[in-house]
């Protein structure tokens, strides 16, 4: 709601919007503004006293100046039934002697006696969300909108991360051509020496079956065949 406007003061606004949070402080404040030429003084009554704190609760406002005051809501404890509240401000004023100051403000100077005008306006109190949604940012003046731009550097950090991994790709490559070529030479040469033995294996024997038959045991011949054989085996196993 706007500006209520009256014969002493400008109320601005005309109902206390507090932002609710269990067991959290809130705080408002309204501008009071003298329309006229003379000192007005102002004091502030809530329906619930103990739950709000005004500062400053009475006040003299100068001639076409304003004051502000400030509303304190205590933390409160549980949420009220559909968020509505029903306490009420009132805010009372009238005019006063020139050069007239706040500690000079009695409760009779609000007293509606003697034909005296006590100007009266009411300010109901209403909560709304302590954290609302943020709005859709807007396009800026360059026409590009803080979404695109945030899509752009999206774009740039794919790219840098593609470059990126090809840089690592490319030498990873390299390097498994040569592990597959060391592995197929290193298999070939396994698969060589494996005939190898065999082969001395076949012929081992048939010396032995040769040299059982003529000697009855172990020839010259024979032993030195075991000590080369011995030999490979033992080069094959340092190469492996």
């Amino acid at each position: 709601m706007g500006m209520s406007t009256g014969d002493f003061l400008d109320i601005q606004p005309t109902e206390l919007k507090f932002p609710f949070e269990l067991k959290k402080q809130s705080s408002c404040s309204m501008r009071l503004t003298n329309k006229t030429d003379q000192y007005v003084a102002f004091k502030v009554k809530t329906t619930n006293p103990k739950k709000y704190c005004v500062r400053p609760n009475t006040g003299i406002v100068l001639p076409g100046s304003t004051c502000d005051v400030a509303v304190t809501m205590q933390a409160q404890k549980e949420a009220p039934p559909d968020m509505q509240c029903k306490d009420k401000f009132l805010l009372q004023s009238v005019m006063t002697e020139h050069g007239v100051t706040s500690k000079d403000i009695t409760p009779e100077m609000f007293n509606k006696e003697h034909g005296k005008v006590v100007e009266e306006f009411k300010l109901r109190v209403a909560y709304i969300p302590a954290n609302p949604p943020s709005p859709v940012p807007e396009e800026s003046e360059e026409g590009s909108s803080p979404r695109s731009s945030t899509l752009e550097n999206e774009v740039q950090n794919l790219s840098l991360f593609d470059a990126v991994s090809r840089s690592y790709e490319e030498p990873s490559k390299e390097k498994s051509l040569e592990a597959l070529a060391l592995i197929s030479k290193l298999t070939e040469e396994k698969t060589t020496t494996i005939q190898q033995n065999q082969k001395l294996r076949q012929e081992l024997e048939f010396l032995r079956k040769a040299s059982s038959k003529h000697h009855g045991g172990f020839s010259v011949t024979f032993v030195v065949l075991v000590g080369l054989l011995g030999v490979l085996i033992g080069y094959i196993i340092r190469k492996k």
